[in-house]
């Protein structure tokens, strides 16, 4: 559809289409005619068009979200074309109060994203977008409509205001957010109280809705500008013990007023429950009252609250509370984590309480435990009988719930010990008549095995609460004749193996047999605790020798069984491995016939999960690298020198890849030969991953060097396009490559280190060539089928630069292009990924950056012959990751242009002395010095980035921010100079001269070298530098902190 033969009814159907079509293929294709629209030069009189004679909300919101979009643009539309749209649009929403809600919302966006972009820009000595404040003034003095729209303003403003665009510089947000609190937050709180004043002292008719509407925009007004994120910290909404509002020490007074604090008692009081949305019974009001009740100990000791006179009274009304909560189970389950979060703060701080006052907490801890446990055991018959989602399925939760109650659990231990006892045996009881009798229900065995996972997650979780709180040998005894009953109950299960099982309950007793573990299990236990004797009476388990054999066993018997459940199979492997970590441990268990048997008998037909068939799904064969790391910790144990016992070890694997080396050289099942190079490479990457000592990775190298690389070398070329098949080959690479523990230190006769390399070096070339031949990909797809294979590439390499096995400079000597080909291959893959791509994706990063340090550093000759575009780019990768928020990533960045900036400055030091010897290491370091000579602007901008980092922002990583930044200002002392002044004259005159002593000190006593020396001295000055700044910047109220733009 061509623009120009768009009309206003053809714009109104676009929208209809758009918003509320149906056809999927029609709305496609409005939203492409949309994008066309805002690229269009007739976008604004288009717009214009569909807010003043549009016929529906539809074609308003359309004009609001163009207008946004073109406002957002990078390049800037003209400084007088945003004053007009954002009066236009003033005007507009002030002669047409009564449009829909959501337009109003979508042109008040307009208005705040130009005036964020705006706030530092001057037209005839004037902050143009400033005066925001004003204009909201005026609505305010108009009808109860217009005042609506004027405090929506201001709350869209200060939510605009502290929403960081990623997009753009973080240095840039942060002055803009900054100068916003400095000059106009405060003014907009004051104004939200008064308004909010004026509603206590008259009241207004709230049953009206337009009335109700003004108070509910200005409560949210005034949390908004509370949730502000004053101080840069980003602070996660979620991670609630970091919500404290650090509010500027100007507001002080505001907070100090009795007055501020009553306004919102009253108000609440005297807003009727229509306006509070029913109270508590609403789940919102809720969920935000149990969070300010955990904030009580966030921010109050124990020893405090128990001194205000009612507390007694208050800490009753909040158990009673509690256990209402716990008893209406599926109500705002996620609300239910703040409560047992704050009687889990309350409970550990028992000890350290001094007070003579009563806390109370032995009382009313019981019953919230209590509490929780009757109402999780009386779920299970209605979740079975309705048809409910189990509360158990939702692990993650469960768990975050019990490890705070283990806390609570074990105030007053001996209660919750007999409740727990009873249950159980009541419940096992039960459970053995069912199975037993032939006229059973499958529904009666299903609610008592529900009681049986439950109780038996409450028995791990009050033994693992022995560690959160101070223990006697009473409670341990108590510990034993519980953990007695979870042994006979695992007995009784695996009995009836494998003609049934519950997957509920098997999870559950993994949770147990590891808080039993972490409990009672290991190097710093005595021996002597008391948690045996009773479990020495009736299983005859006297010790944690007895306590392994069974974990062992049971180990065993559900690698066994259990073959096809993920969930169950993983969390089993995941209990081996954490039993196989620690020296002391390994010792006891490999004495154990258990671990014999899987040490020799590690293949499908003792173990299904380790089987390849079809029913099985790819991502399914992950756990076996699990597997094998315990496996291989084990085996480590008494390996020493044997080859002959390694190689009987690896038997099974050699006879898979013969088969695999077969099924190649005839015409193979694809799919069966690829399932079996997964499964062979995740099983090769546990094994590596555990051998940590240069004896026993030889042997590895020498098992599968010549015999078994070549077939995975295959396998990558031949199934490239599948992630699944060479993201676990890769990965086995990249173990491979890893020196970790200096277990790559061959001996000084062995070429197995270069070898090693060049394989590798095959791999990720293979791997780059033909990955670049999938040509463009779409967004959902471009990480795995690319992206992923990348990170995994350069972190390969990293560990093979680093790694100090491989002489590089071998290979040119005898010519052999193994290095020069993996570092092409390496510059390819990059100019293939785009900017916002390497620092959008974590992994992918996390890799790059690290491998560019490590190139930066040693291979600097390699980085000055790269093509200007090429080295543009690594410049500009390492301008833009500077100011990631992954300090891995933005310490690299320091690092890897602290090597370039050195490298650069030793050049021009050694080109004044002009000698001979030092003529071929010249050529290198010219063209480095010739590019950055045709682009000053490359290296000024990262001063720029750095000095923005350590006056304005929370900076995490200063002491890696001062290396490079005093090569730069060697390298661009009158850039730096300009920078200064810059800065300097745009602060008030009264602060000039003091802001002039801070870049005086820091250049003071600091030398024109890059010496170890001179260096920490200009260290130490840059941190007394970034103290004295800040607080020359904050010590007054109307300061402009960020009026330099440092970032242009």
């Amino acid at each position: 559809m061509a623009l120009h033969f768009q009309s206003l009814n053809e714009l109104e159907v676009l929208c209809n289409h758009l918003y509320i079509g149906t056809d999927l293929s029609q709305r496609i294709q409005a939203e492409k005619v949309l994008l066309e629209l805002i690229d269009s030069p007739d976008c604004l009189s288009k717009c214009q068009l569909l807010l003043e004679q549009g016929t529906t909300s539809y074609s308003q919101l359309l004009a609001a979200t163009c207008l946004s979009k073109l406002v957002s643009r990078v390049t800037p539309l003209p400084i007088e074309q945003r004053i007009d749209i954002r009066n236009y649009i003033l005007n507009y929403i002030a002669s047409q109060p009564k449009l829909a809600p959501f337009v109003i919302q979508a042109l008040v966006q307009v208005i705040a994203k130009i005036t964020k972009l705006g706030w530092f820009e001057v037209q005839k000595d004037e902050f143009v977008f400033r005066d925001i404040i004003a204009d909201v003034k005026k609505f305010l003095q108009g009808t109860v409509d217009h005042c609506v729209i004027g405090v929506i303003i201001l709350s869209e403003l200060t939510q605009e205001m502290n929403l960081v665009d990623y997009s753009r510089p973080s240095a840039k947000h942060r002055k803009i957010a900054t100068s916003f609190r400095d000059t106009s937050l405060k003014d907009i709180l004051v104004l939200a109280c008064s308004l909010l004043k004026e509603v206590l002292a008259k009241p207004l008719n709230l049953q009206n809705e337009v009335q109700q509407n003004l108070v509910m925009q200005v409560l949210k007004l005034v949390l908004n500008c509370l949730n502000f994120d004053f101080i840069g910290s980003s602070a996660d909404e979620s991670a609630d013990d970091l919500c404290t509002v650090q509010i500027p020490t100007t507001w002080r007074t505001i907070f100090l007023e009795s007055e501020t604090l009553d306004l919102f008692f009253d108000l609440y009081h005297a807003l009727p429950p229509l306006l509070s949305q029913l109270g508590l019974a609403e789940p919102g009001n809720y969920h935000e009252f149990c969070r300010f009740l955990a904030r009580l100990k966030t921010n109050y000791q124990l020893g405090e609250l128990i001194m205000v006179k009612e507390y007694p009274e208050v800490i009753r009304l909040i158990a009673n509370f509690t256990i209402t909560s716990l008893q209406h189970w599926e109500f705002a389950p996620n609300s239910v984590h703040y409560l047992l979060t704050l009687w889990q703060r309350m409970v550990a701080s028992v000890p350290f309480v001094k007070s003579t006052e009563p806390h109370l907490l032995d009382t009313y801890a019981p019953e919230i435990t209590k509490a929780y446990i009757t109402s999780r055991l009386e779920s299970v018959s209605i979740v079975i009988r309705d048809g409910l989602e189990d509360p158990l399925d939702d692990t993650a939760t469960v768990f975050q719930q019990l490890e705070q109650l283990c806390t609570v659990s074990r105030c007053e231990y001996e209660k919750t010990c007999a409740l727990l006892v009873q249950l159980f045996d009541q419940s096992a009881q039960n459970y053995q008549k069912l199975i037993q009798s032939s006229a059973r229900r499958s529904i009666d065995i299903a609610v008592q095995e529900g009681r049986l996972a439950w109780l038996v997650y409450l028995v791990g979780t009050v033994v693992g609460g022995r560690l959160t709180y101070t223990s006697t040998d009473e409670h341990d005894a108590m510990d034993g004749e519980l953990s007695c009953r979870v042994f006979q109950l695992i007995s009784l299960l695996d009995s009836r193996l494998p003609r049934c099982c519950n997957e509920k309950i098997e999870l559950a007793i993994l949770w147990f047999l590891d808080q039993f573990r972490k409990t009672y299990v290991g190097d710093q236990l005595q021996r002597t605790s008391k948690v045996y004797a009773r479990m020495s009476e009736v299983l005859g388990i006297t010790d944690d020798n007895h306590v392994l054999e069974t974990f062992m066993t049971k180990i065993v018997t559900n690698l066994k069984y259990w073959g096809r459940c993920d969930s169950v199979i993983a969390r089993t492997l995941q209990f081996l491995n954490d039993l196989s970590v620690g020296y002391i441990l390994l010792k006891k268990l490999v004495k154990i016939e258990a671990v014999k048997f899987m040490l020799q008998n590690h293949t499908s037909e003792h173990f299904p999960f380790l089987g390849v068939s079809e029913g099985y799904n790819l991502g399914d064969l992950r756990c076996r690298t699990t597997f094998y790391t315990a496996l291989t910790r084990l085996l480590m144990v008494d390996l020493g020198e044997d080859e002959d016992e390694f190689e009987n070890f690896m038997l099974p694997l050699t006879v898979s890849f013969e088969t695999v080396a077969q099924m190649f050289n005839n015409n193979f099942k694809q799919e069966e030969t690829k399932r079996m190079l997964i499964g062979l490479a995740r099983d090769l990457r546990g094994i590596a991953f555990a051998l940590n000592t240069k004896t026993s990775y030889t042997m590895l190298f020498d098992w599968i060097y010549s015999a078994y690389l070549p077939i995975l070398q295959k396998a990558i070329e031949r199934w490239y396009q599948e992630p699944a098949c060479t993201t676990p080959i890769l990965k086995l690479m990249a173990e491979l490559m890893q020196n970790r523990s200096q277990r790559l230190n061959f001996d000084v006769s062995s070429p197995n280190g270069i070898l090693l390399f060049r394989e590798a070096s095959k791999m990720i070339c293979t791997y780059g060539n033909q990955i670049l031949s999938l040509g463009s990909l779409s967004k959902d797809r471009i990480y795995p089928m690319k992206l992923k294979g990348i990170s995994i590439c350069y972190s390969a390499l990293k560990s093979a630069l680093c790694g100090n096995y491989v002489s590089f400079g071998v290979f040119k000597l005898y010519g052999d292009n193994h290095f020069d080909n993996v570092l092409q291959a390496f510059v390819k893959m990059l100019l293939s990924v785009s900017h916002s791509d390497l620092l959008q994706y974590r992994k992918l990063s996390q890799s790059y950056y690290p491998l560019l340090e490590c190139l930066t550093q040693d291979h600097m000759s390699f980085i000055t012959n790269l093509e200007p575009q090429v080295l543009m780019y690594f410049l500009t990768s390492i301008s833009e990751g500077l100011t990631a928020l992954d300090t891995i990533v933005s310490s690299s960045c320091c690092t890897s242009l602290d090597y370039i900036v050195t490298y650069l400055f030793k050049h021009i030091a050694k080109e004044g002395k002009k000698s001979l010897r030092c003529r071929e290491v010249s050529q290198d370091g010219q063209r480095l010095l010739h590019f950055m000579q045709q682009n000053p602007d490359v290296l000024q901008q990262m001063m720029s980035v750095l000095m923005n980092i350590i006056i304005f922002e929370d900076c995490r990583n200063q002491w890696s921010v001062s290396r490079p930044l005093l090569g730069l200002i060697l390298l661009n002392e009158k850039y730096f100079s300009e920078l200064r002044e810059n800065l300097i004259n745009s602060q008030p005159i009264g602060k000039r001269e003091v802001l002039a002593q801070c870049f005086r000190s820091l250049m003071e006593g600091v030398e024109q070298n890059l010496l170890i020396k001179n260096r920490d001295r200009f260290t130490q000055n840059l941190s007394v530098f970034r103290r004295d700044m800040a607080e020359a910047l904050r010590s007054d109220g109307n300061i402009e902190a960020g009026s330099l733009d440092m970032m242009s």
